[in-house]
């Protein structure tokens, strides 16, 4: 699908980070466009930034409040979205939305666990049971399901448990990459791409707390703290040594150089997948990080949870302590 002016695409996750800037792009490309998000807010910024760049006349971006993880809010999303593109058929859907959190089995809440898993796994299978059969209607049609490149290394780094995400995103790359067979012999027009990013640039960190705790304020409030001591705790540090204060100072922090420090911009992260699906490849690793990380797991793929590993990974990714 190279040509996508005219073209209909669904974006989850729409409101921020990878997801704002695929709207950017496929709007900017003539595609007609429907994104949900949890954040009507960041929604309205989506689509303020594409109409500072020029909305083409009579292309239609439409917003829809949904949590990807409810299965009665994205069969609303899907309605409201095929009414108000009065269609019958979509092209594009970008099963994007993410969020981080439950990192640790025993010392995270299982409601934290859950919430992580049923979003980054739960959206994507609900999403594509929902929209498959107005792609089924169209020509032809494209799935693109975001794992990660934790779904092929589930690990951030020996000092810190990362359960739950590495879990959904290797179940995301595994259904996706079972679709390529049952696809090809049961709706062959519809081809599918599992994208694994490696850092990328987002406020990631910060919209995955306001999910966890439904706090859509700049404030950090009591339980958004209560989850940041349990993280450490699941790091094996004394968190009880720490005032609020200095819990808030540091969550910041990390957001800050999260964003900062990263070696792939989500506006870049963006351009890669979008380029990748042109190009039909079924497997868009994104960022050099995340292709260095694929090229060491195969290489040695018994030690790949060894503190040796990680230094010799960190050292040549540029990876900075903290992240």
């Amino acid at each position: 699908m190279k040509e996508l002016s005219g073209r209909i695409a669904v974006v989850t996750g729409g409101g921020s980070g990878m997801g704002r800037e695929l709207v950017r792009l496929l709007v900017a490309e003539g595609c007609h466009v429907a994104m949900c998000d949890v954040s009507m807010k960041g929604m309205a910024e989506t689509r303020r930034q594409c109409e500072a760049a020029g909305l083409p006349q009579g292309l239609r971006v439409t917003s829809h409040l949904a949590d990807v993880s409810n299965d009665a809010d994205v069969m609303r999303f899907r309605d409201e979205a095929a009414d108000q593109h009065a269609t019958d058929r979509i092209h594009l859907l970008f099963n994007n939305a993410g969020i981080g959190g439950g990192g640790s089995m025993v010392a995270n809440s299982r409601d934290e666990w859950e919430r992580t898993f049923n979003i980054c796994w739960g959206g994507v299978y609900l999403g594509t049971r929902a929209f498959l059969p107005l792609l089924q209607a169209a020509d032809e049609g494209h799935i693109v399901n975001t794992s990660s490149m934790n779904g092929f290394w589930a690990s951030i780094g020996p000092d810190a448990p990362h359960t739950a995400y590495s879990a959904a995103k290797f179940a995301v790359r595994g259904f996706s990459e079972a679709l390529i067979t049952d696809l090809r012999l049961n709706a062959p027009h519809i081809k599918v791409s599992v994208v694994m990013p490696g850092h990328i640039g987002t406020g990631f960190r910060t919209n995955s707390l306001r999910v966890q705790t439904g706090n859509e304020s700049d404030e950090l409030d009591a339980r958004q703290i209560a989850q940041a001591r349990a993280r450490l705790t699941s790091m094996g540090k004394d968190a009880s040594a720490l005032s609020d204060e200095e819990i808030k100072a540091m969550l910041v922090e990390r957001a800050r150089r999260f964003q900062a420090d990263a070696p792939t911009s989500a506006a870049e992260a963006a351009r890669i997948i979008l380029d990748g699906v042109k190009a039909d490849r079924w497997r868009i690793l994104v960022g050099s990080d995340a292709q260095l990380m694929d090229r060491m797991v195969r290489d040695d793929p018994e030690h790949v949870y060894e503190q040796e590993f990680f230094a010799r990974f960190a050292t040549a990714a540029g990876w900075h302590p903290g992240r």
